[in-house]
């Protein structure tokens, strides 16, 4: 059993691997990520998180036999606050501490199909948005004056953020919804040709056989007495 340690720093997944091609992702409150579980492996990733904050976690099975996989969510204390055996996809969301959360995919009841595997990570309440509105608190001088306060401004853009963020996050599920039916569909469309081809060789060996018995029946014995 392999395990390997994806460190993620905060607000936002990054992917830290020695070997040649270092893939990261763009600082982001929203991450996604497919990668491929070897049979009789197990990944594990790490996300700081700071208190009272909340981390949502979706995951889904694309490809591989079974569509299934173990999931583990543990707290930095090393508590086990998510467990699902052998399932095809998931929905989690936890109130977090200060501290490192890890989150395991096991693979290593199957010994031969490998898992294409996608997740989403949403982190919610991370501090930047109260950032943000101190950076418009500095501009609120005179502003009596004018018809709309910036607080009014700065509700419709973070309104505005929240559903532009949501819209990205249903997209992203959408795709990878449309990648699981197309790899269920391709495997599908194998099986039946296979046993396609299974049954024309059956109703060719039965169609000669019953020529051949046939054949036999009308053949004159007389000819082999002699």
């Amino acid at each position: 059993m392999g395990l390997r340690l994806l460190l993620l720093p905060l607000g936002c997944l990054a992917l830290m691997l020695r070997s040649p091609g270092v893939a990261e992702f763009s600082p982001s409150l929203d991450s996604d990520f497919t990668f491929t579980l070897p049979a009789g492996r197990k990944e594990c990733f790490y996300q700081p998180m700071r208190k009272e904050a909340s981390l949502e976690l979706e995951y889904q099975v694309l490809d591989g036999a079974g569509l299934d996989v173990d999931f583990h969510l543990l707290s930095p204390k090393g508590e086990t606050l998510v467990f699902d055996e052998r399932k095809s996809d998931g929905v989690h969301t936890v109130e977090t501490e200060d501290g490192d959360y890890m989150f395991c995919f096991d693979n290593t009841f199957s010994t031969i199909s490998e898992k294409v595997i996608f997740f989403e990570l949403i982190l919610d309440n991370m501090g930047e948005d109260g950032q943000d509105e101190e950076d418009w608190k500095k501009y609120v001088t005179g502003t009596d004056l004018l018809d709309m306060k910036l607080e009014d401004i700065l509700e419709s853009i973070n309104s505005v953020k929240a559903r532009l963020s949501k819209s990205v996050q249903i997209q992203t599920l959408l795709r990878a919804f449309e990648a699981r039916d197309r790899n269920i569909q391709e495997s599908n469309f194998d099986r039946v040709n296979f046993w396609s081809m299974v049954n024309l060789g059956v109703m060719v060996v039965v169609s000669a056989v019953q020529v051949y018995m046939l054949k036999s029946l009308f053949e004159d014995k007389r000819k082999s007495r002699t």
